[in-house]
């Protein structure tokens, strides 16, 4: 597997540009803890846990579709969010998290890697350097 060290993508978040301001961020947990309190110091935004599960540590799915693990415990209705994800693959994750939160003034996506409105890699899957 493609390895990535944490000073190359640490850079990667250092560049990146948002053309928006964001309320909150709405992190997926578990995977994207890490980047959206990275995000959390670049931006001095808020973070929230949307708990999600939907594929297991071998990237394998845990259940048919992506399930919610525990209610949503903040208010998002009118507010601008920063969804952030580790790795978008099929997208599966990020559509479900994107439809529970409706009522959203806007929603953009972001990941480490995979297809998003703000993402630092979109290329073959590879280790999190943060990862143990």
């Amino acid at each position: 597997m493609i390895e990535k060290t944490f000073n190359e993508i640490m850079d990667r978040f250092r560049e990146i540009t948002f053309q928006e301001d964001f309320d909150m961020i709405v992190a997926i947990a578990n995977g994207g803890i890490i980047p959206a309190a990275i995000l959390n110091q670049r931006l001095g935004v808020g973070i929230h846990l949307l708990k999600i599960n939907f594929r297991d540590a071998n990237q394998k799915p845990s259940y048919a579709q992506p399930h919610l693990l525990a209610p949503i415990d903040f208010e998002f209705k009118g507010k601008t969010i920063l969804l952030v994800e580790d790795r978008i693959k099929t997208g599966a994750t990020i559509d479900f998290a994107y439809d529970l939160l409706q009522g959203a003034k806007l929603i953009k996506t972001f990941a480490v890697n995979g297809n998003a409105n703000y993402a630092l890699y979109n290329e073959a899957c590879f280790k999190f350097p943060w990862i143990i």
